[in-house]
């Protein structure tokens, strides 16, 4: 009889304790961006995060927000970074090209950095459906990602300190790291 394949797991702790953490917060949208940020404070503060290792930054729009937190993170000044905007569709193109490219700075800076930065930027077709998502039907998503900073910031150091053995090859001999075959 063949034994359960049992691979080995790694999870994340949900403390924040002895982690710290960095807020980028657009102003533009204010009415909703404020909320989701009282939401990733609330999030943060319930994990355990000290209230002297949370910095908020603001910024002056969604767009100027990846280039903060890859600040923040080269500068090593945060376990997790989370991104705070609201984008909502006008009647140009704008919208298409801001929420883009927002999307793809935010994952380049924790790309380059290896730090990760969480991405809250609402990118919603109407001023209801941001405000449904930063605290009324759809909860608050704000908390969402706070919660999601202290996940990543935790699994993060986790899988840096881990050191992985050697993997074996086809041919039964230990492969250098990299180089499986």
């Amino acid at each position: 009889m063949k034994e359960s394949f049992t691979p080995k797991k790694i999870r994340a702790a949900a403390s924040a304790a002895g982690l710290r953490f960095a807020v980028v917060v657009s102003r533009f949208n204010s009415f909703i961006t404020e909320r989701l940020l009282a939401g990733a404070l609330d999030a943060l503060e319930a994990a355990g995060a000290a209230e002297e290792s949370v910095e908020v930054v603001r910024v002056p729009g969604s767009f100027e927000i990846p280039l903060a937190a890859k600040k923040l993170a080269e500068a090593d000044r945060a376990d997790a970074i989370i991104a705070v905007g609201c984008i909502l569709r006008g009647e140009t193109a704008h919208f298409d090209y801001v929420a883009s490219e927002v999307a793809r700075g935010v994952q380049l800076a924790q790309l380059d950095t290896g730090v990760p930065v969480i991405f809250c930027v609402l990118t919603c077709d109407t001023l209801e459906q941001a405000i449904d998502r930063a605290g009324l039907k759809s909860g608050n998503k704000g908390y969402d990602a706070g919660l999601a900073a202290v996940e990543m910031a935790n699994l993060s150091k986790q899988l840096k300190s881990k050191k992985l053995p050697p993997v074996a090859s086809s041919s039964g001999k230990k492969a250098p790291r990299g180089k499986r075959q």
